[in-house]
C-alpha cells in the first residue's frame, strides 16, 4: 500500500505511508529502479536539509 499526504498549511511539507506485505518486499522496493528515479526527481527539490524515515508498527486497525 502506498499513500501520499500534503500538508494544507505548508503544502511543500509531505507524508508518503507505505506498508510492505513483509521486509524482503521493502528491501526489493528500496533497492528498485523506481525509487531511483523518484529520488533522482525529488532531492534536487526539497527545501529541507533531507528525507526523515520513521518505521512504525501497526497495533490496531478496522480493516480485515
Amino acid at each position: 500500500m502506498y499513500l501520499a499526504w500534503q500538508q494544507q498549511e505548508h503544502p511543500t511539507r509531505f507524508v508518503h505511508f507505505f506498508i510492505f506485505e513483509n521486509e524482503a518486499a521493502h528491501k526489493k522496493h528500496s533497492q528498485s529502479e523506481a525509487v531511483k528515479r523518484f529520488e533522482a526527481a525529488y532531492r534536487p527539490e526539497l527545501v529541507s536539509e533531507g528525507v526523515t524515515f520513521t518505521d512504525y508498527n501497526l497495533i490496531a486497525t478496522n480493516q480485515s
